[in-house]
């Protein structure tokens, strides 16, 4: 075995290229992305419009929506550690077929509780998905496109609420309605839209059973000859049709990770220095991120800007002032109230490719400006818009302040980035999991405490969460700079060629 031809991982991982395997990788994470979001989050579209049938309270519709994040808050975690021990592939596997059964299941329910006792159970299945993907995805490609392609990823997962609107506005207003005796139910369009939404799972467990295991993470549980064998079949994919070999023989034992055999060495380490420290701030950035608990009063918001414009009513007002007369309007009785608001659906759809086309082009600079830095200008610029929101007294000002603020969802995928670069691979995804967990409690916590604020003192409310977001700036400056970090694994293995 020739010295030059024993290099270390990144390097080895380097030499596969960057080709087909890694874009057929991308297009299955970016899947799975949708299909996490499809199952986890479908009660937006399925909750008011099942609410007739179910004859749900407003009480019930609340715990119908709350009872996924819970099941997300649980599950996360959980899933990080087997995926830690036991592998990312075979785990999203699982995760998927599961997710995909439970969530049909869902549709055959005859009682609100029996579907949220699903809904939790289909989140619980589902909820390490996102964090799995991302890992798998960074532990499988070159150093020099990690960014770009956990960015793209990133912009799939925006995108996905959008396109479970796009699902949706076809499918609710048919009016076929056909009787089950045996379960005495009627089947109909929200029970049709629940079955598809679990076709993307499907379709994304079959695509993952065909792809490798992470190459990294087999070499971070100690078995080299499966990393290399992977290694190889990606170099070969990556360059097939040209005579180039995959010139390396061996990876440098002295860079095999830590292994942990147990549950305690997979949790214990997260809580004492030197990852203390990345595991606080990265917990408090999830927690800060309140973008989205705004995101589900954008339809409400939307239809009554859109009201305004074309009336020309009342165009002075700030966001508040429009969130206000809405809320204090009576119901139109001519609209069926279990019907699907089209119009706010579609601006639902255009938020989500906004989104995405920001997030591909932050993917064009981030190597240049840095993951870190990119959260900082983006909280910043995002936040300060948010808390200015209120101030403009003009209804189209108001409206263009608080859709750059939305823009500040972005952040996420750039934190789920963070934390994969951060935390050692044998902990890794449950580092991920961990810290989204404080993201999504802020979530549950925040929608119930925001919902109360807008409509009793919406100022106060928007002052309060984007004042929180904005700091966000100031807790990521405590990280160190991931360019550096990039620098330090270049000159490494600089060093080991040149040995």
């Amino acid at each position: 075995m020739g010295e030059k031809n024993v290099v270390t991982f990144e390097e080895a991982l380097d030499r596969t290229g960057f080709g087909l395997y890694n874009y057929v990788l991308v297009g299955a994470i970016g899947l799975i992305t949708i299909a996490f979001v499809t199952v986890s989050y479908s009660t937006t579209i399925i909750v008011p419009a099942s609410a007739c049938e179910l004859e749900t309270t407003v009480t019930q519709r609340g715990l119908l929506a709350a009872g996924p994040i819970v099941g997300l808050i649980i599950g996360g975690s959980l899933w990080g550690v087997l995926s830690d021990l036991y592998g990312r592939r075979l785990m999203m596997f699982i995760s998927l077929l599961a997710a995909a059964a439970v969530n049909a299941l869902c549709s055959i329910s005859v009682h609100w509780g029996m579907l949220l006792g699903l809904q939790f159970i289909t989140a619980l299945i589902a909820s390490g998905q996102y964090s799995q993907g991302m890992t798998m995805l960074s532990e499988s490609v070159p150093l020099a496109k990690r960014n770009i392609v956990v960015l793209i990823v990133s912009s799939f997962s925006l995108l996905s609420q959008g396109l479970m609107t796009a699902l949706a506005i076809p499918i609710i207003p048919l009016k076929f309605s056909y009787y089950l005796p045996s379960l005495n139910i009627y089947w109909n369009s929200w029970r049709t839209l629940m079955v598809v939404y679990s076709i993307p799972s499907l379709i994304s467990a079959a695509w993952i059973y065909a792809m490798e295991e992470s190459p990294k993470f087999a070499y971070a549980r100690g078995n080299e000859a499966e990393s290399l064998r992977i290694l190889r079949k990606i170099h070969r994919i990556n360059n097939r049709g040209t005579n180039m070999e995959f010139e390396v023989e061996g990876i440098l034992k002295e860079n095999v990770e830590k292994q942990a055999t147990n549950i305690k060495e997979q949790i214990l380490p997260l809580f004492k220095t030197p990852l203390l420290k990345n595991t606080v701030i990265m917990t408090l950035l999830f927690l800060f991120q309140q973008v989205g608990s705004f995101l589900i009063w954008l339809p409400t918001i939307a239809n009554q800007f859109v009201q305004i414009v074309q009336t020309g009513e009342g165009t002075n007002q700030t966001l508040c002032g429009v969130l206000n007369k809405s809320l204090n309007e009576e119901p139109d009785p001519d609209v069926d109230p279990c019907s699907l608001n089209v119009t706010a659906m579609v601006i639902v759809l255009a938020m989500g490719a906004l989104h995405s086309i920001f997030n591909l082009l932050i993917s064009v600079v981030i190597n240049r400006v840095g993951r870190r830095n990119m959260v900082i200008i983006v909280s910043s610029v995002c936040g300060i818009c948010g808390i200015l929101v209120n101030v403009v007294p003009n209804v189209i000002g108001s409206g263009i302040l608080f859709l750059i603020y939305l823009i500040g969802i972005v952040v996420t995928g750039l934190y789920a980035a963070m934390g994969v670069a951060l935390f050692p691979t044998y902990l890794r995804v449950f580092a991920v999991a961990l810290t989204m967990t404080g993201g999504r409690i802020g979530t549950f916590a925040s929608v119930q405490i925001l919902n109360f604020l807008l409509v009793n003192n919406c100022e106060v409310g928007f002052y309060t969460f984007t004042t929180i977001f904005t700091s966000s700036a100031i807790l990521a400056a405590f990280l160190v700079d991931d360019r550096r970090l990039v620098k330090n694994l270049e000159k490494a293995s600089k060093e080991t060629n040149d040995l």
